[in-house]
């Protein structure tokens, strides 16, 4: 009895696993489970589900890897098995993955949607995901409509901080700057006096001075006799004599005048009704004596000169500025003037003349400026090192030096729009000054401008340039 239970339930196994085999080659795999999964034996089977959908591919009939877009046979002649919608698990599975996915990447409202990544050093590479490069820096996320503002360049905060980005504010200055040239001292041509007799005279008693001498003004400088002016001077004494009035500008007087002797020797001459032997020649001026012709016993014609007297109050420089810094220059202009012999002594003075020329060799234009010299510490033809503040007297819109990035072709000043966006600007220049520089076009007084590593955003600014030139196919992940 034991034996023939024994060899029933080798029979029943052995047709279970004959079963189940000839299930698995058949694709009947998944069904066979079903009656034995959450089912118990004796447990009422529901019926199976009928596929439904549209047909989406073919499978081998014996459940290889092998599967086809269209109806196929096997090797043998047997039919692909089709597949329905229902029946592939995957298809509904990766669809909703792709739904929810989809949701996930709907921004919020109000937030922008990154389209890509690009790489920190604008080298043409992009990535759809958040990215590292080689240098451990993180990929810039690209928003949408950050296309269409491709000129401006965007630099996260604590790129901003790494790279030493500072800013400043556009300011209505005055732009001045120090020209530095060389300079000569002069005599001041207005304050040079001659000395020289309008009649032959004889010169007698010259005054013991010589060239290089100073002289007040009123000095006696020599006496001379004149035949003609001793008649002038007769006939204004007779007149005098005769009740008229001693009135410089009529008469004898005004004769006496045109011959060129002094108003003193005239009133001497009223006073005492008399015409003295000889006449004194006072200096007309103080000074010092540059030329004395003058010598006792000589026989002076009309016109020569006697004596030459520089009044050195006041003197002129004349300085040498290049072609193109004299465009700069105005007249009225402050200026100072220091000489070798005289360190740590500055002398301040004004530009009293721009010379109408340019000299030839030097190309360069001469300049005049007075300067007061009271105290006659600045002698004739001393060497001076001059310096003219140039520029404009009235305020304009200027920017720090370092704001400007000059290519050669075009000037280009970077504009802070904030939260690390910079804007760069073609600007048209004026007049360049020691530390700012005047914006005629482009920039408006108090705007945010950058003097501080803006040659980088620069090299931004043109890779950006660069990239945006490409097609997007060459550019976009």
């Amino acid at each position: 009895m034991k034996t023939f239970k024994f060899l029933l339930l080798f029979s029943s196994l052995a047709v279970a696993g004959g079963g189940g085999y000839v299930a698995g080659t058949r694709g009947l795999a998944t069904n066979f489970n079903q009656l034995f999964s959450g089912q118990a034996l004796g447990e009422t089977m529901p019926p199976a589900a009928i596929p439904t959908g549209k047909v989406i591919y073919y499978r081998h009939p014996d459940g290889k890897p092998e599967y086809s877009a269209a109806p196929r046979e096997t090797a043998d002649g047997r039919a692909f098995v089709a597949v329905r919608e229902s029946e592939d698990v995957s298809f509904e599975t990766v669809k909703k993955k792709a739904v929810s996915e989809k949701a996930e990447a709907t921004p919020a409202a109000g937030e922008r949607k990154i389209l890509y990544y690009r790489n920190p050093m604008g080298l043409p590479d992009t990535s759809k995901v958040p990215k590292k490069d080689s240098m451990g820096m993180d990929y810039i996320p690209v928003y949408e409509g950050d296309e269409a503002d491709s000129g401006i360049v965007k630099v996260s905060l604590g790129k901003l901080q790494r790279t030493g980005v500072k800013t400043a504010t556009a300011e209505r200055v005055v732009v001045s700057r120090q020209v530095r040239v060389p300079g000569t001292v002069t005599f001041d041509e207005r304050l040079v006096r001659i000395v020289s007799m309008r009649a032959d005279s004889f010169i007698e008693g010259v005054a013991n001075v010589t060239t290089g001498d100073r002289v007040r003004k009123g000095d006696d400088l020599f006496h001379f006799y004149s035949k003609e002016i001793a008649k002038a001077g007769a006939e204004y004494a007779t007149e005098l004599r005769g009740g008229a009035k001693p009135d410089l500008d009529v008469g004898g007087a005004l004769q006496l005048r045109n011959l060129g002797v002094p108003e003193e020797a005239i009133r001497a001459i009223a006073r005492n009704r008399t015409v003295p032997r000889s006449i004194a020649y006072l200096s007309p001026s103080d000074g010092v004596v540059l030329e004395r012709s003058a010598t006792t016993g000589m026989m002076a014609e009309a016109g020569d000169v006697l004596f030459r007297i520089a009044d050195m109050s006041k003197v002129w420089v004349i300085a040498d500025v290049p072609e193109y810094d004299a465009a700069t220059i105005r007249k009225g202009a402050p200026a100072a003037v220091r000489v070798r012999n005289l360190p740590g002594k500055a002398f301040e003075g004004t530009v009293d003349l721009i010379y109408p020329e340019l000299q030839t060799q030097t190309r360069t234009a001469r300049v005049r400026i007075e300067l007061s010299n009271a105290e006659s510490l600045l002698l004739a033809n001393m060497y001076a090192e001059v310096e003219i503040a140039s520029g404009e007297t009235a305020p304009v819109v200027a920017v720090p030096n370092s704001a400007v990035i000059d290519t050669g072709d075009r000037q280009v000043v970077f504009v802070d729009k904030g939260e690390g966006r910079f804007e760069p600007r073609d600007v048209a220049l004026g007049a360049r000054g020691d530390e700012r520089t005047e914006v005629r076009k482009g920039i408006e007084a108090g705007e945010k401008i950058v003097v501080s590593a803006n040659f980088l955003l620069d090299a931004e600014s043109n890779l950006n340039a660069a990239l945006n030139a490409l097609t997007p196919s060459e550019v976009r992940p």
